[in-house]
């Protein structure tokens, strides 16, 4: 695997360290001693997939506060998306900014969110299925959102109408 640090200190993009021949190729997409010693917590409580019909599909932005705040590590197992995590750690030098990735099946490429950031995507293809792996099981009292579109984050999602859960659709502007 390949570990190659984001805009914000603790995010992390995963890349397979692909092995090829003629059959194809072999890539290790986990490895509990790897994470570790990029100081990620290598903690697998829970693994959630899903799986989203049509192009620009958005859902997000998530989160679980503490005591069961999680780190995801996330991975498009078909199709692309548009990734984009918000930091929320008010300590951050980089707090209530956001940045994005394009992660694809085809590349196998992950991002690595850890505690206290939100997190959301949206599809830039139908039929797009993401795999989720986090270091705690998920707890509904401690699950967290705000809307996707808060003028504070001004985040440039690349398909303007998205196909939105009533949930996503409803949730409040950031209040730090």
């Amino acid at each position: 695997m390949i570990f190659q640090p984001l805009a914000f200190e603790g995010l992390w993009q995963v890349r397979l360290e692909r092995r090829e021949d003629e059959r194809g190729f072999f890539a290790r997409s986990f490895c509990a001693e790897e994470f570790e010693r990029h100081g990620l917590s290598p903690r697998v409580a829970q693994c959630s997939v899903s799986h989203s019909r049509h192009r620009g599909t958005l859902r997000g932005l998530h989160w679980q506060d503490a005591p069961h705040a999680e780190a995801k590590l996330v991975r498009c197992t078909r199709g692309r998306m548009y990734d984009v995590i918000v930091d929320l750690r008010r300590d951050s030098p980089s707090f209530a900014r956001w940045t994005s990735v394009e992660l694809a099946a085809a590349t196998g490429d992950a991002v690595y969110v850890p505690e206290g950031m939100a997190h959301g995507f949206q599809t830039l293809e139908d039929d797009t299925e993401v795999l989720y792996q986090m270091s705690v099981p998920h707890h509904p009292a401690s699950a967290r959102g705000i809307r996707w579109n808060d003028p504070r984050f001004a985040i440039a999602w690349p398909i303007p109408d998205p196909v939105l859960s009533e949930a996503d659709r409803t949730r409040p502007d950031f209040r730090p």
